[in-house]
């Protein structure tokens, strides 16, 4: 077997030796003929970020692995995205994580890599770096938190905060209450308990066949990881021996059964953007309506906060994953090989029956999907509602706009309220991938405080930013193009009529194109590229519907990702 490896470690002249000493003097011991996998550890856990700091834990099990299986462990850091701490959004640099795994694997004697990810963008980006080497890889996720409880029930992460901050914000719940809320949600490590992004990507890298069967809905802590992490360990060290490879492991149909996952999950619009990407970094271009074709067939069969009632660990005591698998029978492809080796069918057969909070595809949470696709003159290019997490009444809608601009706005507007009426729309522009920078999670726009007070909850809202994956409302997300580059978005003002039908896939603003055209001229200029970083995100990031990725970095359809090896030489 010839290791990618080898080419560092193989031989008798200088560069070989320098590179098995320096090796060595880590503990690894390599020999002069190689021939061992060197195995990537690529480990994001940080205390800057609580959801992914129980990864530490995982290293020792996984290094036993693949030591068991014959390789060789390498542990290296990579950069930890949280999505609490990291401002203006964690987003911002999922593509940065994404250059700085791969050019870590390219330039290093690496043949594998096992990603140690968890927190929203921290999976995503991880990955989408590993496709572009096309280096076989696999996950391991830290785990769902802890569920606190707060007045004597349990408080889902994301979604039972932003209900309890309404409900400050209209004086039901007062100073004291707010405190212990504080107290009860600050319990333990972990990623969010709801089917946010971070459960979203962690079941959709269990269907990709990258993240062993049943592992992502593990409750952090809980000892079936250190014996997870053991099997990972081996089993990448089988599938660099195999001559495996990213493309061979994450096939178009892994890529269309994930698709459906999501959809019958219920899951992140986030994870719409980031299936997206990483599927684009194989060369398997999805499109939008793919999300909605999906919704239209497929309904929501799992019962989890923010679109049902229960948490994370109600569905990894159902039989995780797996059991959601099962449930959708033959709308899989079921010759799609999952991490384990098993294929999705195999997987399916020994998965258990359905039960809470996991339901038949004809006894459904919501039968009428998880999203919907719209388009018009506000979005050309589309835009995505979650569906089963908006309020029924409000899906086909027309009122007038209400309009904000940036986030300072928002808030500012959403305090004071003005003159809002109650079948108003609210708009939040300028806020998309160039605009954020990097489509902050601000579109579950706030109800302005006067409505809150006469007991309103919910309003129709359109934006070109995105929203948590544990928010819910009647929210028009990711519309493209957005306002920074050109989109109708930044030319809607106060009183302008918005027309949106989820169902019908329509959302517009009742102006004329010449209305539209004559605005354009007067528009604000566009946002400054700023410095370093921030100057290449603006100048080079896609819109949402292509996955907000580099456009330098996506493959086009059907092309297969190369590596760019390195000339192994003296440094």
């Amino acid at each position: 077997m010839t290791l990618r490896s080898d080419r560092w470690v193989r031989g008798d002249d200088e560069v070989a030796l320098d590179s098995r000493v320096a090796l060595r003097m880590g503990g690894a011991p390599v020999r002069s003929d190689g021939g061992r996998p060197l195995i990537g550890i690529a480990n994001s856990a940080s205390d800057l970020n609580p959801c992914n700091q129980p990864l530490a834990d995982l290293v020792g099990p996984l290094r036993e692995g693949v030591e068991a299986a014959g390789g060789i462990a390498l542990e290296f850091p990579t950069m930890s995205l949280g999505e609490d701490l990291m401002k203006p959004t964690a987003m911002l640099y999922r593509n940065l994580l994404a250059m700085e795994l791969e050019e870590s694997l390219r330039s290093q004697p690496l043949d594998g890599v096992v990603v140690l990810a968890a927190c929203d963008k921290s999976v995503p980006g991880a990955l989408m770096g590993a496709f572009s080497t096309n280096l076989p890889c696999l996950l391991v996720v830290s785990g769902p938190r802890p569920v606190a409880r707060f007045e004597g029930r349990p408080v889902g992460t994301g979604t039972d905060l932003w209900r309890a901050w309404d409900e400050r914000r209209s004086g039901v719940l007062g100073d004291e209450r707010w405190r212990e809320l504080e107290a009860a949600l600050s319990l333990g490590k972990g990623t969010c308990n709801t089917m946010g992004t971070a459960s979203s990507m962690g079941a959709i890298a269990e269907a990709l066949g990258l993240a062993w069967p049943g592992s992502t809905t593990v409750p952090a802590g809980d000892p079936r990881h250190v014996e997870i992490a053991r099997l990972v360990g081996e089993r990448i060290v089988a599938l660099v021996s195999s001559g495996a490879s990213a493309t061979s492991q994450v096939t178009p149909s892994a890529v269309r059964n994930a698709a459906t996952l999501l959809c019958a999950l219920g899951g992140s619009t986030n994870a719409v953007i980031h299936l997206t990407a990483m599927a684009g970094r194989l060369g398997h271009p999805v499109a939008l309506e793919t999300f909605d074709t999906l919704s239209r067939a497929v309904p929501v069969i799992v019962d989890l906060e923010p679109t049902g009632a229960g948490l994370m660990e109600d569905l990894d005591r159902a039989g995780g994953v797996p059991s959601v698998l099962g449930a959708l029978g033959d709308v899989l492809d079921g010759d799609v090989v999952l991490a384990d080796g098993r294929t999705t069918r195999e997987v399916q057969g020994r998965a258990p029956a359905p039960r809470a909070p996991v339901r038949r595809t004809d006894d459904p949470v919501d039968a009428g999907g998880a999203f919907r696709v719209v388009r018009g003159n506000l979005a050309p290019d589309g835009a995505v509602i979650k569906r089963s997490a908006a309020t029924a009444e409000l899906l086909n809608h027309r009122g007038p706009a209400v309009v904000m601009r940036g986030y300072d706005e928002m808030i500012e507007r959403s305090a004071t309220g003005g003159e809002v009426a109650e079948d108003a729309v609210l708009v939040l522009s300028g806020v998309g991938p160039v605009g954020g920078p990097g489509m902050p999670e601000w579109g579950m726009i706030p109800i302005p405080a006067p409505l809150l007070a006469r007991g309103v909850r919910d309003l129709v809202r359109v934006t070109d930013a995105r929203m948590s994956g544990t928010s819910f409302g009647t929210v028009y997300l990711h519309v493209a193009p957005e306002a920074a580059v050109g989109g109708a978005l930044g030319l809607v003002r106060d009183g302008d009529v918005i027309h949106a039908d989820a169902d019908a896939g329509v959302l517009e603003v009742e102006l004329s194109d010449a209305e539209l055209a004559e605005r354009a001229g007067s528009r604000p200029p566009a946002p400054e590229s700023g410095r370093g970083y921030v100057s290449l995100y603006r100048r080079h990031v896609t819109q949402a519907p292509s996955g907000c990725d580099f456009d330098f970095l996506a493959l086009e359809a059907g092309r297969v990702p190369r590596l760019e090896e390195p000339v192994v030489g003296r440094s």
